[in-house]
């Protein structure tokens, strides 16, 4: 096959130009899309309310528009579903990302406008390929096909004619350029079939002929299919199947607690692993740099960043702040504006920021997904180094995982329950979970003090998952896909109650 890489290569590399203006002009390149982005929509429902058409600086925005949650949204969003136009967004949207459900069990629809998939997540896509030819200038990506994981629509939904509610990766797969279509498989077919159990072994066959050079999914997804992959062809080592594969494009999910088994299954002298942050809100950040995991925040995709401490994420009057007022090494709520016509939209996500000149970030978890029972804040990004840490000690392989407190009562203290799903067992699962304790007490002085002489916190337990558990657990929400995940920490046992009902029903 040809290798188009040479050709494209400038092109793509051009655009590291501009990416060179976060370096000393964060705030000039912020500042101008948050007005690009205002006089866009000053003649929406939502631009008169707050005259838009006045607003020409960030401090004018922020003390103008209040910060919204999902749910304050959800009535405009549900006149976008419905077919109203100009109501956050100039227009009519017709695209809508269905994304996980709000604490009222309600599942959220994410507006993709048509700016939203130009400026933000087919450029952000482009940017991410900008960024792996410059770390990697003996690359052949086009060479051969993207293997692309991707959802599927919920067809289940009683919609007005022409509106696609599903999965951002169906979304971006439904409306991909023609020709970007011949270069990724599966075809638009199979990638967008609803039925798991169906759609992967189609997956599979799909792919196996295939000159596959570049995956893009999510880790633990994308993990089945490649073991299924294995399994079918009866390789052990994945570029037996592709030798030609070389990188690896994730988001989602944290990598660190599926490296391990990624790197079991690859030959890691011609495989390399590039992190995204790729939300169904928008295109965020992309890894720019092979000897840090920081990833760089991307200031002019149509995102309009603010920044709130998350040490003030419950209070009523925080203070939020602009790019250019941010502190290195601090952590922050994200909330963002965008062209889908989200308005200082508090995301839900924590990020940490990791370097200035240019901004780089590591996502810190979710302001909702975390153990906070007993004043430990114990975080994913905790949970997810902890785990890879064990993994490497232990030889053992964690597919999926999630957390909650077991409270304290009046014999025994409180501590926190665990449910893995492993791919390889520990041989001792007691030292696993031993040291897992341990890397997270190194990480965290908070559950460190509450582990201290096991006074106010004891030890976690453990129970070991039943193989396809979590996917079980998720098809019992209705929302088993490649694009979603269980929470892996939660402050309270309902979803933890769910899944152990499914290991012993009553």
């Amino acid at each position: 096959m040809i290798d188009f890489t040479p050709i494209v290569r400038d092109h793509f590399l051009s655009r590291l130009q501009q990416h060179a203006r976060f370096i000393d002009h964060a705030d000039a390149v912020q500042q101008g899309e948050l007005v690009r982005l205002v006089e866009k929509a000053a003649l929406t429902r939502i631009g008169r309310k707050y005259d838009f058409s006045s607003i020409r600086t960030y401090r004018q925005f922020a003390s103008t528009l209040p910060l919204y949650c999902y749910e304050n949204l959800r009535p405009n969003i549900m006149r976008m579903v419905n077919g109203i136009k100009d109501e956050l967004w100039p227009g009519r949207c017709i695209n809508f990302a269905q994304s996980s459900g709000t604490s009222d069990g309600r599942s959220k629809f994410i507006p993709i406008t048509r700016e939203s998939f130009q400026w933000n997540h087919y450029l952000g896509a482009s940017d991410v390929v900008s960024h792996y030819l410059n770390l990697n200038p003996a690359s052949r990506i086009f060479s051969g096909k993207a293997f692309i994981l991707g959802g599927s629509f919920a067809n289940n939904l009683q919609l007005k004619p022409g509106v696609r509610v599903g999965d951002l990766s169906a979304n971006l797969i439904e409306n991909m350029n023609p020709l970007a279509n011949l270069a990724r498989i599966p075809s638009k077919r199979v990638a967008l079939m609803e039925d798991w159990t169906e759609k992967l072994p189609r997956l599979v066959q799909a792919s196996i002929g295939a000159n596959v050079t570049n995956l893009s999914g999510v880790p633990s997804w994308f993990l089945t299919v490649l073991k299924q992959v294995l399994k079918q062809t009866g390789k052990s080592c994945i570029h037996e199947v592709w030798p030609n594969l070389e990188v690896f494009f994730h988001g989602g999910i944290a990598f660190g607690p599926y490296r391990q088994q990624y790197e079991g299954i690859c030959d890691m002298s011609r495989m390399h692993f590039l992190d995204t942050y790729n939300a169904s809100e928008g295109f965020f950040a992309v890894q720019s740099d092979w000897e840090s995991e920081a990833m760089l925040l991307l200031l002019d995709v149509g995102v309009f960043y603010e920044f709130l401490p998350v040490e003030e994420s419950d209070s009523d009057t925080p203070e939020v702040y602009p790019i250019w007022e941010i502190e290195q090494g601090r952590t922050y709520e994200l909330i963002i504006t965008a062209a889908n016509g989200l308005w200082r939209y508090r995301l839900g996500d924590t990020v940490t920021i990791e370097q200035l000149h240019p901004v780089k970030i590591k996502i810190a978890g979710r302001t909702r997904s975390f153990i906070n029972a007993f004043g430990e804040e114990l975080m994913v990004h905790n949970t997810d180094h902890a785990i890879a840490l064990a993994q490497q000690e232990t030889g053992a392989e964690v597919l999926n995982y999630t957390a909650a407190p077991v409270y304290a009562t009046a014999r025994d203290r409180g501590h926190h329950q665990w449910i893995i799903e492993f791919a390889h067992q520990p041989a001792d699962t007691h030292r696993f979970m031993q040291l897992l304790d341990q890397h997270l007490r190194e990480v965290n002085s908070d559950y460190d003090a509450k582990r201290s002489g096991d006074i106010f916190l004891a030890e976690p337990s453990l129970v070991v998952a039943p193989e396809g558990l979590f996917d079980r657990w998720l098809a019992s929400t209705g929302k088993l896909g490649g694009q979603r995940k269980v929470p892996r920490l939660s402050n309270n046992r309902d979803i933890i109650e769910q899944m152990l009902a499914m290991i012993h029903p009553a």
